[in-house]
């Protein structure tokens, strides 16, 4: 998970909040369970922004090659989904147990055809959904990226607007009116445009942010990796070299071995 999605308050991979405690996303219904799911969507009428809420079952599944504690979704016989690693305690399964679940169901049409993503309920009172028929979640990349940065700019806002400790951080990461955590949409999206000069002026600046609030941590790794990748699109060794180098200078020793950029700097210059 990015530094962002950290950051930005509830989202599909972080663990249940106070707020929805017993809520969960469920994964794989865009990937291994993509068929199963709209197979349902689809025999219930589900199509373009279409919505569902069933009662379904958590199964577990011993025998997944893949993850032995997995826990599957099923609705109507179908395994439209799995819970999310971090959810599967909050399920209260036995060893070879199941267990009644609400799900929901939305549908969308996307670029790439139907789409269908799914939440369900883990909680032993009514549940309370954050998304609802009239009120959906951003299904399509575009939609989730408006989203996330709508999400990181409202929580820059807020703690800079609340005084005290939290918005003195968020002030260190500031440049020119902007904090870094702001960027990350803005410099996907120039080099899904192919402004490459452009979406690197932004990771300067964000790493100038990220430094200056790391606190003696790391600072964010995300833009120094983002940099390193257009200089390497832009023919420009020296200067990857020296981004990484930056970066690594201000990594505690204890994170440098094994880090992703550190890993990126050897085999460049290996």
């Amino acid at each position: 998970m990015g530094i962002l999605d950290q950051l930005l308050g509830r989202d599909k991979n972080k663990p249940l909040d106070d707020g929805l405690e017993g809520l969960t996303v469920l994964s794989g219904t865009t990937t291994t369970c993509r068929d199963a799911i709209l197979a349902l969507a689809v025999r219930h009428g589900a199509g373009d922004a279409g919505y569902l809420e069933l009662g379904g079952s958590l199964q577990r599944e011993l025998k997944n090659p893949a993850d032995p504690n997995a826990v599957a979704v099923m609705v109507e016989g179908e395994r439209v989904g799995y819970l999310p690693g971090y959810a599967t305690a909050a399920a209260d399964l036995s060893k070879t147990g199941s267990r009644a679940v609400r799900v929901q169901v939305f549908t969308e049409m996307v670029p790439k055809g139907l789409r269908a993503e799914a939440w369900a309920w883990l909680g032993n009172r009514p549940p309370q959904w954050e998304w609802s028929a009239t009120n959906r979640p951003p299904m399509s990349s575009k939609a989730k990226a408006k989203s996330s940065h709508e999400g990181s700019r409202k929580m820059v806002r807020e703690a800079l607007a609340g005084g005290g400790v939290r918005a003195a951080e968020f002030e260190r990461g500031m440049v020119n009116g902007v904090h870094y955590l702001e960027l990350v949409e803005p410099i996907k999206e120039l080099k899904r445009e192919n402004r490459l000069d452009e979406a690197l002026e932004l990771c300067y600046a964000a790493i100038q942010g990220a430094e200056a609030s790391r606190d003696g941590r790391e600072p964010a790794p995300f833009y120094t990796e983002q940099a390193a990748i257009i200089l390497r699109k832009l023919g420009r060794r020296d200067d990857e070299v020296a981004v990484l180098q930056r970066w690594l200078k201000l990594c505690p020793p204890e994170h440098r071995d094994g880090s992703r950029l550190g890993v990126r700097l050897t085999k460049l210059v290996a």
